[in-house]
């Protein structure tokens, strides 16, 4: 700790300070410390921490699923921020089951100090505030209609991308957009601006979008574009339009979300909307520390954007 006092130009009781996220200190004076920590590859001593402060210095991550690449990347950011502020990840799956959730929760004030929650279903309940701060992190889902009280939220701009995709499909020309799959870019549909054909079986993979895709040649014969709930749904569209005879972009221009690596490579490439995860992992992060530093003031809930990525899924002028 002392080698960090003096990297960073303070005393060791302020680098204390800083570490146990104890309130006062000045914004610049905690950046100093923490860049000090990341230059020297310091990390606090848990246990003693635990000892003197009554924490664990550990925080729950619960998300509804691992299997899904999006989410798991989202997981993988959130455990790189709370590395950097010296504090330790548990990850949860609940695969969206409230009882699962529940007990999460229950671990508040126990085995986590905090919680962050990644796509988690809707629950209004009211957080008891004695357990530990909570943070919603939403990338694929809005945020309820009826937030817990109680309750952070970082999510990402929803209204953004929905908006990003239907003027991409407009430049183009492209007026007979069929939505494939659950996913973050309903607001389409409700907007009235595309029709909808779901997977049978609700899922949100590779398999599903396939058939899916296949489904909306006949359903909505005249389909111009295709925009997907997720950069899986559309991998595995792409793959049942060309198994259909189907050209893309040609005849079906094709939109993901969540700018999976696996789009880059794809033939054709896949557009799609890509949310900013490092800033809704930054941003649920340091809502956490400033929670725990006594930052009591009402909840919170900031938009992370997103951004179109362009390829070739969508880069021809459509003809039929």
């Amino acid at each position: 700790m002392r080698e960090v006092a003096e990297r960073a130009g303070v005393s060791v009781k302020t680098v204390s300070r800083v570490v146990n996220e104890q309130p006062h200190i000045r914004p610049e004076t905690s950046a100093l410390v923490w860049a000090a920590i990341a230059d020297l590859e310091w990390r606090p001593n848990a246990s003693a921490r635990a000892l003197r402060t009554g924490r664990t210095g550990v925080i729950g991550i619960a998300v509804a699923e691992l299997r899904r690449p999006l989410l798991a990347a989202v997981v993988e950011r959130l455990v790189t921020e709370l590395d950097r502020h010296g504090l330790h990840a548990a990850v949860e799956p609940t695969h969206d089951d409230a009882a699962q959730l529940a007990s999460v929760m229950a671990q508040r004030g126990h085995a986590f100090d905090a919680l962050l929650m990644v796509d988690a279903p809707e629950s209004p309940a009211a957080v008891a505030a004695d357990g530990g701060p909570v943070v919603r992190v939403n990338v694929t889902r809005r945020l309820p209609a009826a937030p817990a009280a109680g309750t952070d939220a970082v999510y990402a701009d929803l209204d953004q991308a929905a908006d990003l995709a239907l003027r991409h499909l407009r430049v183009m020309g492209r007026d007979r957009a069929v939505r494939i799959g659950p996913g973050p870019l309903a607001e389409l549909e409700r907007a009235g601006a595309v029709s909808r054909v779901d997977p049978e079986s609700g899922e949100v993979g590779r398999a599903a979008g396939y058939k899916a895709a296949q489904r909306a040649l006949v359903e909505q014969p005249g389909v111009d574009a295709m925009i997907c709930g997720t950069d899986e749904i559309a991998l595995g569209a792409l793959a049942g339009l060309h198994a259909a005879g189907v050209e893309v972009p040609g005849r079906v221009a094709l939109i993901g979300y969540g700018d999976l690596d696996d789009g880059r490579f794809s033939t054709p490439s896949l557009t799609t909307i890509a949310p900013d995860l490092r800033s809704l992992a930054r941003d649920a992060v340091d809502l956490v520390a400033s929670r725990l530093g006594g930052d009591d003031r009402d909840p919170r809930a900031i938009a992370a954007p997103v951004a179109l990525v362009r390829r070739e899924s969508t880069s021809a002028a459509g003809g039929r």
